[in-house]
């Protein structure tokens, strides 16, 4: 079946790019790493980091991803040694789809440099203090209600409260999601669902599984979630016109930067994500997952049932989601979103990360507000660095930007706010243009 397989040293199978790249489907999945090409089709089934993130690898070089998810590499290569089945040949480039070799080796010099320099170690200071601020915030809003009461002004207090510590809540279980925190995975694992699951309700593996994906291939359709956007809103410069020429009319699209603010920000974290959560619990069977989110709401009941009855209670919870979803989508939209937004173009992991990314202005504000993800370029790039390190690896960042010509974008809070509205509303009227004209 391959015509062009040669043996290599020691018996070893030989390929080229070719080949590997006829290896990208659902049945069939092969990928390189560090030049070796490996069978991933069994494998991927069994994927901690679930099989979606790593087929979106299939026929393609995923050494970048593999060293920047993994934080013990060499543990992971006792899994990958019997999925081995033979090498690039000699001949063939390091890079496929003609990537820009010495930016690759440039990227992969200032990887090697943040690891010898220490910066993907944590301080377990920053983040003890940092859960600390969590807990006292969740304490302090039913103290509030034991001691001065239940009117209408400190209920809002209480929520607002509740809010700030669950968005909070939301930044830390992300930084022990990508394994940035212990020095062991398992530890990273234990507390990931200690904080997702009984600090929030939510679920580690929906998490880890969505979010991964978005990582390793941000902003590009079908294969980051953040942009299946299920027809609601059409996104980038290509996707709106792609559904204008079509007819395609779900919505009206060219009144989308309107009718976000209608169902983006309140309805992403109290309706989406919760009937998305409670859905993949169940047809996974992950029942561990579960048993966390139930300590979640066995607590808060047993704090507010005396307070507010049962369907008080409800209501409270049902507005502190309300409140936190409009935190966390303008967070995580103003990164993004404003970006290019395409289909795989299979770029280079700096170059991928950059052209999907920006970074907001460093402040104390803005770094509490957003949980670090106003380093957000940093973050995608190196996502197993724990957040206080972000802003000492910046200008090593910048500066490879600059010496490569890729745009490094920081803006104001203000700014990146108003773009994320600007960027809706310019793909609707590219849609409505296509619409009636195309």
């Amino acid at each position: 079946s391959v015509t062009n397989k040669h043996r290599g040293r020691g018996g070893s199978a030989v390929y080229t790019w070719e080949e590997v790249q006829k290896h990208c489907h659902r049945s069939d999945k092969w990928l390189v790493i560090d030049r070796k090409v490996y069978n991933i089709t069994q494998w991927a089934k069994r994927h901690p980091g679930g099989i979606r993130v790593i087929s979106h690898f299939a026929g393609e070089d995923a050494t970048d991803a593999f060293v920047a998810f993994h934080p013990d590499p060499n543990f992971v290569r006792k899994f990958l040694k019997p999925l081995l089945i033979g090498e690039l040949a000699t001949t063939e480039p390091s890079q496929d789809h003609g990537k820009n070799a010495v930016l690759v080796q440039d990227f992969q010099a200032l990887r090697d440099r943040v690891e010898r320099e220490g910066l993907l170690r944590a301080r377990p200071l920053f983040f003890s203090l940092y859960l600390g601020h969590i807990l006292l915030l969740e304490a302090l809003a039913l103290g509030l209600l034991w001691v001065w009461g239940t009117s209408w002004s400190l209920t809002l207090l209480c929520s607002l409260m509740l809010a700030t510590s669950q968005s909070q809540a939301g930044w830390l279980q992300h930084d022990y999601g990508h394994l940035s925190v212990c020095k062991t995975s398992s530890w990273n694992h234990v507390l990931h669902k200690f904080v997702i699951g009984h600090l929030k309700g939510a679920s580690a593996n929906w998490w880890n599984h969505r979010h991964f994906q978005h990582h390793a291939k941000p902003n590009v359709f079908s294969k980051d979630p953040d942009v299946n956007s299920l027809h609601v809103f059409v996104l980038g410069d290509k996707q709106p016109v792609e559904y204008g020429i079509k007819k395609l009319k779900y919505m009206p699209y060219h009144h989308q930067h309107q009718y976000f603010f209608l169902i983006g920000p309140p309805l992403v974290i109290p309706v989406f994500f919760t009937i998305q959560i409670f859905q993949t619990m169940f047809s996974q069977r992950n029942w561990v997952d579960l048993a966390w989110a139930m300590t979640f709401y066995l607590r808060f009941f047993c704090c507010y049932y005396p307070f507010f009855g049962f369907f008080g209670s409800v209501a409270l919870i049902s507005f502190v989601r309300f409140l936190e979803s409009h935190w966390f989508v303008w967070v995580t939209q103003m990164n993004h979103l404003p970006m290019e937004i395409d289909h795989e173009r299979h770029q280079d992991w700096l170059t991928m990360q950059l052209s999907a990314t920006c970074n907001i202005e460093q402040s104390t504000f803005n770094d509490w507000f957003s949980g670090h993800l106003n380093f957000q370029i940093e973050h995608h790039l190196f996502p197993t660095m724990p957040r206080h390190n972000y802003h000492l690896v910046a200008p090593l960042v910048r500066a490879l930007c600059e010496k490569h010509g890729l745009p490094y974008q920081v803006k104001t809070l203000q700014k990146a706010i108003i773009d994320v509205v600007g960027s809706l509303k310019k793909s609707g009227d590219l849609w409505l243009d296509a619409y009636l004209h195309k």
